[in-house]
């Protein structure tokens, strides 16, 4: 490969490391050309899957900031999902796909400049989608607002039964309490 060739596949890289959400690291050893296309298929787009060579991909990933540690997983071959959309559901894929395909085997990745080892892509590939996780916020802050406006339209209820008791016992201590001497009690009068 010329050098100008290198240096246009380096700044490429490094575009690509720059405008993505994340990577993951893979190693596609022994996945046929029609498997990786099924890959690529399913990956739709929220990830760009690219074969890339390990010396050019560590330069590219050095110049762009990403952490040295994400360098290091790179021996033999290697391909990486450039995401730029949800990270989840891209993770999502490729450990679906590993799953039905072992040959496919995820190293690692990164995701805002942090490297990531094989465990922790694998449960980040396990969290909800970010649309899931957006509805049971929703749902909580809507709860929290609910049981919010409970508490305010308690306050004046419970105010105007307590006046409502204090109403009550007044006018049945005022029944039962003795007429002062001299004044006919509700009784007397009524007999």
């Amino acid at each position: 490969m010329a050098k100008a060739e290198k240096a246009a596949a380096i700044a490429e890289l490094k575009s690509e490391f720059e405008s993505s959400n994340g990577a993951v690291l893979t190693e596609y050893r022994g996945l046929t050309v029609a498997q990786l296309k099924e890959l690529r298929t399913n990956l739709g787009d929220t990830a760009r899957f690219a074969v890339v060579k390990n010396t050019l991909t560590k330069r590219a990933a050095s110049e762009a900031g990403v952490d040295e540690r994400f360098g290091e997983l790179l021996e033999g071959p290697s391909a990486i999902a450039f995401v730029k959309g949800d990270v989840v559901e891209a993770a999502k894929g490729l450990r679906d796909f590993a799953k039905a395909n072992p040959l496919l085997v995820i190293k690692g990745g990164f995701i805002d400049g942090q490297s990531m080892d094989a465990s922790e892509v694998t449960r980040l590939a396990d969290l909800e989608s970010r649309e899931v996780l957006l509805a049971k916020l929703a749902g909580a802050m809507k709860g929290s607002m609910a049981n919010a406006a409970a508490l305010f339209n308690a306050l004046p209820t419970q105010a105007v039964q307590l006046a409502e008791a204090l109403r009550v016992k007044r006018e049945a201590a005022g029944e039962t309490a003795e007429a002062p001497a001299g004044e006919p009690s509700a009784e007397d009068s009524a007999e």
